[in-house]
C-alpha cells in the first residue's frame, strides 16, 4: 500500500461566479477583490459575499472564490442544503448538469440559477508530476487517512490532476473536517 502526505484544507460554503453573473450581482465590469490567496494556483477568496436563497430560508455572507468560471456554481454542505430546502446532489466541482436550483442576491441584483448548487465530493488536487509518481490520473478513487484523536479514513476521494504547478491538496467540506477535528493545513495520507 503506497502513501503520500498531502495538506488538507477545509472548504466552507462558497460560490464561483461567471462574468455575466458578476455583472448582474455587482454591476457591469465589476472586479472582485482579493481577501486571501488560496493554495491552488491563481485562486483566491474574494472580499465580496452574496446571499444564497432557497425555498425554506437564506444564508447571508457566502464567500466568492475567484477567478470567474464559465458557469456559476454554489458549493454547500448537506446541512446548508437542508436549511435552504434545496435537494442538492453530491458532485465534483464543475459537474453541474442537472444540479439543484438556487437564487443569489447581491448588492446590485439577483440571479435565479436553474442549476448550479452542489455538495462537493471530497477530492485531491495533484500536479502532473505528483500524479505520475503515484501512477494516478484524474478520476481515480483513493482513500485519505487522518491521524489524531478522532482518526478517520475517508474513502471515495477523487483525484484531480491539475496544471504542472498545482499543489498537493485535499479538500474536505467543513462537516467532514469537523468529524475528525481537522483544521486548515493539517496533513493526511493518500492511500492507494
Amino acid at each position: 500500500m503506497e502513501k503520500k502526505r498531502v495538506t488538507v484544507n477545509v472548504s466552507n460554503r462558497h460560490i464561483h461566479l461567471s462574468r455575466e453573473h458578476v455583472d448582474v450581482l455587482f454591476g457591469k465590469d465589476y472586479v472582485l477583490t482579493k481577501q486571501k490567496t488560496l493554495m491552488q494556483p491563481h485562486q483566491f477568496a474574494a472580499n465580496e459575499t452574496l446571499t444564497v436563497i432557497g425555498p425554506r430560508s437564506e444564508i447571508d455572507g457566502v464567500r466568492i472564490v475567484a477567478p470567474e468560471r464559465n458557469q456559476t456554481q454554489i458549493e454547500m454542505t448537506v446541512s446548508d442544503a437542508r436549511r435552504l430546502g434545496i435537494p442538492v446532489p453530491l458532485r465534483l466541482s464543475g459537474d453541474l448538469k442537472g444540479s439543484a436550483p438556487a437564487v443569489l442576491k447581491g448588492p446590485k441584483g439577483t440571479v435565479e440559477l436553474k442549476e448550479g448548487a452542489i455538495v462537493a465530493k471530497r477530492h485531491i488536487h495533484l500536479s502532473e508530476t505528483d500524479a505520475s509518481e503515484m501512477n494516478l490520473k484524474t478520476g481515480d478513487i483513493v482513500s485519505i487517512k487522518i491521524s489524531g484523536e478522532r482518526a478517520l479514513t475517508y474513502d471515495n476521494a477523487v483525484i484531480r490532476v491539475d496544471e504542472k504547478n498545482a499543489e498537493a491538496e485535499c479538500h474536505l467540506d467543513i462537516e467532514e473536517a469537523n468529524a475528525a477535528l481537522i483544521k486548515n493545513g493539517d496533513k493526511a495520507d493518500i492511500i492507494i
